[in-house]
C-alpha cells in the first residue's frame, strides 16, 4: 500500500483507495504428480503467451515451491484461463 498526495486537496490517499481493492487476481498453477515440466510449458506457451524461458522458470518455480503466479488480471479473464488449463489437466486456482 502507497500513500500519494491528492493534487487536488491536502489529504493523503491511499493508493488501494484509487486502484480499487479485489479488482485485479492472480491465476497461480499448482504442483501435482501427474504432468510432465514439459506439458506445463505447452500450455503456458501456447494459452497465455509466454516467452519459452518464462514458461521454463514458471515451471520450475511450480515444482520448487508447489505453486506459480502465472497471469495477473481481472477475475473474469483468469476465470476463461483457468478453464482452459483445467481442461488440460493442469490444477489451477484464482486467487
Amino acid at each position: 500500500m502507497v500513500d500519494i498526495q491528492c493534487p487536488h486537496c491536502e489529504d493523503e490517499i491511499e493508493l488501494d483507495e484509487v486502484v480499487g481493492t479485489g479488482l485485479e487476481s492472480n491465476l497461480i498453477i499448482w504442483n501435482d504428480d501427474y504432468n510432465t515440466f514439459e506439458w506445463v510449458i505447452i500450455c503456458l506457451i501456447t494459452l497465455l503467451k509466454h516467452e519459452a524461458t518464462q514458461a521454463e522458470q514458471c515451471a520450475m518455480i511450480i515444482h520448487n515451491t508447489g505453486k506459480c503466479s502465472v497471469k495477473r488480471g481481472s477475475y473474469e479473464e483468469m476465470s476463461k484461463y483457468k478453464d482452459a488449463l483445467v481442461l488440460r489437466g493442469l490444477n489451477v486456482t484464482i486467487e
